[in-house]
């Protein structure tokens, strides 16, 4: 019986922990997390595909269609406008997903666009850029080092925390929110 209660008493100080923190720490956390470990990654990946003015560089089609690029000889004048326009999105992507969690503005859809988007980066390595086995790696494999299963797994989840809970109190939405009661 003794055993029972102390995990009831342990049980009880971590809902009140739980309860204090949750609305805010969690959140701001998350974004913080965001910030810290992904929001020059990606912006430093979008000024790889920035050409002259708002053209996309030969390196942005590159990097996302390789394999159409490689059968067209690296000329994206031969490519589809489909191309070009996905391209666009997905460079303009990778600076304003980012920088909307970073101010926490519309936090819980650019989590779910950012979701989205690391989702189809790893299609794209996998498929374009031929990762082989290590970098795609296993999950229950003993090692956590893999950059897709691994490590992106964990950003997925990262983000999926923003979008489930919002920007947190220091946020360009809780602003928004206020201002409209």
């Amino acid at each position: 019986m003794p055993l029972i209660a102390l995990f009831n008493k342990v049980e009880d100080i971590f809902v009140r922990i739980q309860q204090t923190l949750s609305p805010w720490f969690i959140p701001s956390l998350a974004r913080l997390l965001f910030v810290a470990i992904l929001l020059i990654y990606y912006w430093n990946s979008a000024l790889t595909k920035i050409g002259n003015g708002i053209a996309p560089s030969l390196g942005a089609y590159a990097q996302i269609f390789p394999k159409a690029m490689e059968k067209v000889g690296y000329d994206p004048g031969q490519l589809s406008i489909f191309h070009t326009l996905v391209v666009l999105a997905g460079t303009y992507a990778e600076f304003i997903l980012p920088a909307l969690i970073l101010i926490g503005l519309l936090t819980r859809l650019a989590a779910l666009g950012m979701i989205g988007f690391v989702l189809v980066q790893s299609f794209v390595d996998i498929t374009g850029h031929g990762l082989d086995g290590r970098a795609i790696g296993t999950w229950f494999d003993r090692l956590p080092d893999s950059v897709i299963f691994d490590q992106r797994a964990l950003w997925v989840f990262l983000l999926l925390l923003i979008a489930l809970k919002g920007a947190g109190p220091i946020s360009v939405d809780r602003f928004l929110l206020k201002s409209s009661d």
